[in-house]
């Protein structure tokens, strides 16, 4: 059975990303057992003896020969696509495998499943609200935002960037080409291409709130980093490139395992539907439930409440009846091509005095001490939010 390797052309790589979409289910399962058992062999396996040569010392306490533990995998847990992973492999017998998760981040039936199922808590290094006040909203995409923050914060050093994102012509280290896909679109430039005017001659509006793809990174990314490095640990990781963006196109370039110089991960759902998901969902609850962990755990289901249940449509589809996906409450990528009711209404559903906090007043001016919130940028990008959405269809 053939992995997703790593490739260097990445129109190759989607369409061997997308041949192995189509395989049966029960064949995306064999190969994602094969990838984590590959995985676990390659950074665990080769040195499995050092575990055994622990230094001990007379307050019972112990230190590692090299001064650091062995190499170890761990799970990166969030959501349901990541609980169901943690659950998958548990089902294959990997008990050792520690997992994470920065459970503050998310929804408090996620985070009620993550303390019964003994995941570890890792904090984050700024709060959410530090994050929009420090640093800026994330907005739109993490590439489009990550392009504002450029633009924002206009530098000698990022000049030919901000070159490129203004009019997508590149400098030489691009090839001095015109016309690429570096260039915002038009509808964004002209809402937050203000601080380039003068520069360009152009008449666009400047944003009147800061604009940043760095919350995650603060949030997520180097908290956990910071805890694999201090634990000589690498993550496996519940990531599908059905979910598209930026992240499908790295999943497809560097395939389900990958050993960089920098980075050493494991994604052995990269193949895998909503559809798959979901089904293997359904099928870890019921060994869980079967190996009595649900009642040792103390919980009902492995779906946290805010994805409601999982039921199938007059078609047969799988879906959850709650939230689709989750993530951290006040973040806004993928928010203006959502249909209502959106991410917000479904917070304001939730949690009212949540929803007015990161509404009306959770960042605050520096130069004039207005206090606002996502209103103004709904507002700003044409995304309704304080009305009420009609009844469901």
């Amino acid at each position: 059975m053939a992995h997703l390797a790593p490739h260097t052309d990445l129109a190759a790589a989607r369409v061997d990303m997308h041949a192995k979409q189509q395989w049966a289910y029960e064949t995306k399962l064999r190969h994602a057992k094969r990838l984590i058992k590959d995985y676990y062999g390659k950074v665990v396996g080769e040195q499995l003896g050092d575990r055994e040569k622990l230094i001990w010392h007379e307050d019972d306490s112990y230190s590692y020969p090299n001064g650091k533990p062995p190499k170890g995998v761990h799970v990166s847990v969030g959501g349901l696509d990541s609980i169901t992973l943690l659950c998958f492999i548990r089902s294959l017998g990997y008990w050792d495998v520690p997992a994470i998760s920065v459970s503050s981040l998310e929804d408090g039936s996620i985070q009620r499943i993550h303390r019964a199922m003994g995941v570890q808590n890792v904090m984050p290094y700024k709060s959410k609200a530090e994050v929009l006040n420090e640093l800026g909203f994330p907005v739109l995409s993490k590439e489009k935002a990550g392009k504002i923050d450029l633009l924002q914060n206009p530098t000698e050093k990022n000049a030919t960037v901000r070159h490129a994102i203004m009019t997508g012509e590149t400098g030489k280290q691009g090839g001095y080409r015109k016309g690429t896909r570096m260039k915002m679109p038009q509808k964004w430039l002209a809402l937050f291409g203000g601080p380039e005017n003068e520069r360009y001659g152009t008449n666009y509006k400047t944003a009147p709130f800061k604009v940043s793809n760095k919350c995650c990174y603060y949030l997520k990314e180097k908290p956990c980093d910071d805890w694999a490095r201090t634990h000589n640990s690498y993550p496996i990781l519940g990531l599908m490139a059905s979910e598209g963006g930026q992240r499908e196109k790295a999943l497809a370039m560097h395939g389900c395992n990958y050993y960089g110089k920098t980075t050493v991960r494991s994604c052995p759902f990269v193949i895998f539907t909503r559809q798959d998901l979901l089904r293997l969902a359904l099928e870890m609850e019921q060994w869980c439930r079967d190996e009595g962990l649900l009642d040792a755990w103390g919980l009902e289901s492995i779906v946290p409440s805010i994805y409601g249940t999982i039921e199938r449509d007059e078609l047969g589809n799988l879906y959850t009846t709650g939230a689709q996906r989750t993530g951290c409450s006040m973040c806004g990528f993928g928010i203006h091509i959502e249909g209502r009711p959106h991410r917000f209404d479904r917070l304001r559903e939730r949690n009212q005095k949540e929803w007015e906090y990161w509404m009306y007043r959770c960042v605050t001016d520096t130069e004039t001490g207005e206090v606002y919130g996502w209103g103004r940028v709904l507002d700003y990008i044409g995304v309704e939010w304080e009305t009420l959405p009609g009844p469901k269809p």
